[in-house]
Order: structure tokens, then sequence, then C-alpha cells
């Protein structure tokens, strides 16, 4: 019977949706089973057997799919033995299909992870990597690793990786790493990413591992000690400790290795000769830590004591407990996990006092003062000490430089800098990069090797700069932004210390004098600064592999003339 008639044209109609259809049936399929009606298929495990409808698993597993679809010999027996999964995986993972959740614990991630792998569930094998990855911990990572290797689980393997990179410290004291095979402790060993204060955090767990076992791994030893970059520990470590060590004292071929680091510190000249992966810094800028953004300057231009914080997991800054001063155009450094602000300008006078922020107890304190007054000023922490290099005392440009030791809260003064220019930190040396003396603007680059006590030219950087942000990353130097004399600058330059050379990457988004510049992440970040016509509150990030810059959440209470630091998570 037509309701409408045929005299009606009527060329609409009407879709009706049943939202809820999917949700309210598969309930009922949970049902239906726990039942035991109309099951069509028994998969047997070990003694173990689990009553299942084809249908529900085809649609649902994509192993069965294409087992029950491809005409495959147990598309039609009733029986069917899985032998690449523990039963209470399996179980638990039917029991998923029908429900849509399965509870992942400490006890079954592992055959849960393995079960959804072999049935190529790939959403509950991602959750199984996630909750392992939320567990890490120094005294488990390895064995994750190992498991994330065996079940080729990139997520899971680049996750533990990086963990690993962040935490090798704590993690060399773990019976996991005593327990590992040599050639997994020289995988561990080689990379490059391991993030340690010193390389003595290498040597001296590898003196645990050796000994661990030390009737079986001696004779393991020397290419367990060729793994280490001896040259890059301290010549009073070298003596003091890696020559008495008695396996060492005893092995020709370590006796060897050990006078390859000593002729690297004893003859700087001949360094150019002995570059190996040995004398290759590792990449200690690839740690990830959160990013102190220090005094500067408000929307009103005036100087600040505030201080922000960026977490780049949350991708958010947070107010951090302020300096007691006021403090704008400063020197940051981070040295043993502490926060150091050196001088600055406070709106009258330039300062010279020094305050020390500890993460640990969320507190600044007053340092020992500077010998002179300096805003404008560039910083770099190396080994014990912290140099602070040139600046402006209110008066003139200045072309001194202080080094600073924590430990004995003193200073010494030596010359050599200039105002406003950039200072860093690379295998071993401080450079000192750009600058002005009142009148010029300098190009010019220098490296001053502390063994030796000299300043040595390198390579001027391809364009004159003053207030220009300076960092190291990968083992070379990025300089960006700044004042060439005439203009505003954006472009960004790198330097590669192996072959004294630089070379223009990709500038910035917007111009930035005084711009602060910090490594994390394996990434670099471009803080504030001024382009010419105000103080910026933006930040941007530039990644070295994709050759970018991308912007990132501005300051909130900062409007430009911040000192940075990075300050590694614990």
């Amino acid at each position: 019977m037509d309701l409408i008639g045929n005299q009606v044209e009527d060329h609409q109609s009407f879709l009706y949706k049943h939202e809820q259809l999917f949700a309210d049936s598969f309930p009922l399929f949970k049902e239906i089973r726990r039942l035991g009606k109309l099951c069509d298929v028994i998969l047997k495990v070990e003694e173990q057997t689990f009553a299942a409808h084809r249908v529900v698993l085809a649609a649902t597993i994509p192993y069965f799919y294409a087992m029950f679809t491809n005409n495959m010999a147990e598309s039609r027996i009733k029986e069917i033995t899985m032998k690449e999964i523990e039963p209470r995986a399996l179980e638990s993972l039917i029991n998923y299909v029908y429900s849509g959740h399965v509870l992942i614990d400490n006890h079954n991630v592992q055959g849960l992870m393995v079960g959804a792998s072999f049935l190529q569930l790939s959403d509950v094998r991602d959750a199984c990597a996630g909750f392992l990855i939320s567990r890490f911990h120094p005294h488990n990572v390895l064995g994750i690793r190992s498991f994330a290797d065996s079940m080729s689980c990139r997520q899971l393997i680049v996750a533990a990786d990086q963990y690993i990179d962040q935490n090798f410290a704590k993690i060399s004291q773990s019976e996991e790493f005593l327990a590992l095979q040599c050639e997994h402790l020289l995988d561990l060993i080689h990379r490059d990413e391991l993030n340690v204060r010193t390389e003595e955090v290498i040597f001296e767990g590898c003196m645990r591992w050796v000994k661990y076992a030390e009737e079986k791994r001696s004779k393991l030893f020397p290419q367990v000690l060729a793994a280490v970059r001896l040259p890059l520990l301290s010549p009073q470590f070298l003596a003091d400790r890696v020559a008495r060590e008695e396996l060492i004292r005893s092995s020709h071929q370590c006796r060897d290795l050990l006078d390859e680091a000593k002729d690297f510190h004893l003859m700087p000249e001949r360094r150019g000769l002995l570059q190996s992966f040995r004398t290759r810094q590792r990449c200690r800028e690839l740690f990830t830590g959160q990013i102190y953004a220090v005094g500067g300057l408000a929307s009103t231009g005036e100087s600040v004591s505030t201080v922000e914080i960026y977490d780049p997991i949350a991708k958010k800054w947070n107010m951090g407990e302020q300096m007691s001063m006021m403090r704008s155009r400063v020197g940051v450094a981070v040295l043993d996990g502490k926060l150091y602000a050196f001088g600055g300008f406070n709106g009258t006078e330039r300062l010279s006092t020094v305050e020390v922020y500890d993460p640990r107890k969320n507190k600044w304190s007053q340092g020992c003062a500077m010998l002179c007054k300096r805003s404008a000023v560039g910083v770099a922490a190396l080994d014990d000490s912290i140099y602070v290099c040139g600046g402006y005392d209110g008066v003139t440009s200045l072309n001194t430089v202080e080094v600073y030791y924590p430990k004995t809260n003193t200073w010494k003064t030596m010359m050599k800098y200039r105002s406003a220019g950039g200072v860093t930190q690379l295998n071993g040396y401080v450079y000192a990069l750009g600058g002005h003396d009142g009148l010029s603007i300098f190009d010019s680059v220098e490296r001053y090797d502390q063994n030796e006590d000299v300043w040595v030219k390198m390579s001027p950087m391809l364009n004159r700069r003053c207030r220009l942000g300076v960092a190291t990353l990968n083992g070379k130097i990025y300089v960006c932004g700044g004042y060439c004399g005439n203009s505003f600058l954006r472009s960004v330059e790198c330097y590669d210390p192996l072959t004294d050379t630089w070379k223009l990457v990709t500038p910035m988004n917007c111009k930035r004098s005084r711009v602060a510049l910090a490594a994390n992440m394996g990434k670099l970040w471009a803080i504030g600064g001024y382009d010419g016509e105000s103080n910026l509150s933006t930040v941007e990030v530039y990644d070295p592999e994709i050759d970018k810059w991308t912007f990132m959440p501005p300051m909130c209470a900062h409007s430009g003339g911040v000192g940075a630091g990075v300050i590694r998570f614990e």
C-alpha cells in the first residue's frame, strides 16, 4: 500500500541511523558466547580450550580474518590448535574483541604483547608498549629494551633507547647492566647519544661490569676499554684513576689506549691526527630537560626577576621561583644540575652579583659576586668551571674574561674578549664569537684552550654579529640572529670544528637580536629577542634533521632580554 500516493511527486528520502546499534550488539555477542551458544570454533592452547564465533573473530582479529576467508584448512575444522601464544593471553584477547577492553598489568603485559603481535592486534600491542614505557626504571629498562628488540617493536625500542640515553649513570648501577653480554655492553657504550656528565661515568660503569665476573671477563676488557672515550677524560682522572687500575697496567692493549689519551692532552697541536670516535664528544645536547627563561624584560620594558620554565613534553610555560634581583641581558649557564645567573641590568645599573638556582630545593641563593659589573655577557660552562666573557659595565665594553669555580666559590680574571658576543663550549674548548668593541661589530671567532691557556683564531663567521644567540648541538656550533650594524638578523650559521668551516642553514622566521639560544631534545630553541621595533615573547625551534624552524608556545611573562639554560629531567 502506497501511503503517500502515486499522485504526489517526492524525490526526498530519509536515512534512519541507529547510533547505538553496534555498541548494543557486541555485549549481546559476549553474552551469547558466555552461554556457549552458536559457537562454531574452539581454539586450543596447550591443554586449555576457548569457544568463540568465527564471524566475530574474523571481523576483529586480522590473523583469523586471513585464516577463515582464504579457504585454509582451519576455516573448515571445528578445533584449531594455537602454538605461538600463551593460554592466558589468548583468553584475554578473545575477551577483548567481544568487550573492547583488556586489563594490562605487570604480570601479563609481556604475554599480551606477544599474543597481540601474533594476532596482528596492533592497538593492543601499542597499548602494551605504552604501558611498558610508563614503567621504565633504571633497573628494568635494559630488559624491556631486549624484549622490544625481540618483538621488533619500533615504538618501544626508540622510547627505551631515549630513556637509556638520559639515565645511563643510574642504569650502569643496575643488576641488568652487570648481567649484559659483552656484545650488548659494547653496543650500549658506543652510543653517541649517551647523556653523561663526563666520560668518567662510562669508564666506571665498565669497570663495575668487568669486575662483576672478573675471572671470565678480564680477557674481554681490552675491547671494552677501546669503546670508552679515554681522551675525553681529564688529565687528572687519567693519572689518578685510570693509570693506577691493575687491569689496565697488566694489559699491553690497554696501556696503548691510555697512551693515546695522554697524547691527546699533551700534544693538542696534533689532535687533528688523533681524530677517531674516541675523541668525539657524546651528544649531551640530546638530553631532554626543562628550559629556564631567566630575568629579561616585562611588556613595559622594565627589567624583571621573573623566571619561566618550559616543559617540552607538555609544551607549556609555567612560572618558576623568581630571583632576588631584577636582571635583563643576564648571562646564564648550567653546571652539575644547577642554574647560574651572572650580572645583567636592573634598570638602573649593571650588576656584578651572581645567583644560583637549585631545582631540588626550588630555591635561589647568592653566589660569589664577579669582579666586574657586566650586562650583555657571554657565558659557557666547561668541566668544573664557568667562563663569563666580555659585556658592558655601563661605561665601556669589557675585554676581560672571568672564570668561576663553583666548588670553591672563587673567581680568576684573564684578558681577551668583546661585548655582546656569544660564548659556548665544544670538544673541551671555549668558543667566543662575534660581539663588538664599542666601534666595530665582529665576525671573528676565537677558541680558548684551557690546558695551554691560549686563545686561537678560528675561521670567522659569514656575517658580522653582536647580540647573537649561540649554542652547541650534535658536535657543531650554531649562531643565530643578532645585529650586523645595519639590520637586525634572522640568518643562522653552523660551524663544523672538523673542517673549521661555516655554512648557512634555514633562517629563523623572525629577526631576533638579544636572542637566547638553547639546545634541548636534539633541537635548538630560539627564545625572545628584539626585532628592531619591539621586544619578543615568541619562541621558535630548529630541527637540524629537516632544516626547519617552527613556532612553539610563546613565553607568558617575558618580552625578550632573557637568559636561557636547560636543566635535564632527573
